[in-house]
């Protein structure tokens, strides 16, 4: 019994920084780091709604480059720099309709908020991990990024392909020098950004949000699973990703999809 309870702790000294951490996916992965045991650091750019919020909170906009350099020295002066980083922050913030219905204002927006933001961060935070030579980095991208669907995401899509391709340089770069560099991409999720999406996606096409979701899925070949994924199961693959167990694991994009996605 207490080899299991000590299982479940083995994130027991580190701290863990979330990023886009107050709601959905991000949430989810805060509360199961913290559950394991670890420090928990959320940033967002607004404050958590719910009075008991059980991490520690900084508000940040990842999109403009001084308030990365902030919070980054906000975090050195009260924890000493951080164990594992979870890049989660990102969405879905432009039109649908394809490349006539983007402009380059659309296509900044997009890349800075999906792929510029975790680089920043990034930047900012990896001098530590190098100097203690240990750290996990998740970067939380999307299926989108391997099957984009043009009439709706098509900005989105790209920004979380090049997202996978940053993730699996970096780790390259530092496998060698103690720091695991790990892609996850979730597939159709029940959080409040996929309602809106799917409630968009409804009013444009004159159809009720279950008609759009029925006809979102079957432009992507269904989800054999037959259903979305809950974000805490999301959570449970990067608490896995971060913990000892995966100590051999770099370089890799996770699928968490219900099979939707097709691969050979």
């Amino acid at each position: 019994m207490q080899n299991k309870q000590n299982e479940h702790k083995d994130l027991t000294g580190k701290t863990a920084l979330v990023t886009g951490g107050t709601k959905g996916i991000g949430k989810a992965i805060a509360d199961r780091l913290l559950q394991a045991g670890a420090t928990v650091i959320v940033t967002a750019r607004n404050a958590p709604e719910e009075s008991d919020f059980n991490h520690y909170f900084i508000a940040a906009d990842l999109t403009d480059a001084a308030q990365v350099t902030e919070l980054a020295q906000r975090i050195d002066e009260k924890f000493g720099g951080i164990d594992i980083l979870v890049d989660n922050i990102g969405g879905l913030t432009t039109p649908g309709g394809g490349f006539s219905a983007l402009t380059d204002q659309h296509w900044e927006a997009e890349l800075q908020l999906n792929l510029l933001a975790a680089i920043r961060l990034d930047r900012a935070l990896l001098p530590k991990m190098l100097e203690r030579k240990s750290g996990v980095v998740i970067h939380m991208s999307s299926v989108s990024g391997q099957l984009p669907l043009w009439e709706h995401n098509m900005a989105y899509a790209v920004a979380k392909a090049a997202l996978n391709c940053y993730s699996k340089a970096l780790s390259n770069e530092l496998a060698g020098k103690g720091i695991r560099v790990l892609t996850v991409s979730p597939g159709a999720t029940k959080t409040p950004p996929m309602e809106k999406f799917i409630q968009q996606v409804a009013s444009t096409a004159g159809l009720t949000p279950d008609e759009a979701l029925q006809h979102l899925l079957r432009e992507i070949g269904g989800i054999p699973m037959g259903r979305m994924a809950d974000p805490a199961e999301v959570a449970s693959l990067v608490y896995f990703l971060v913990s000892p167990a995966a100590a051999y694991l770099t370089g890799a994009n996770y699928l968490i999809d219900g099979g939707a996605l097709p691969v050979a």
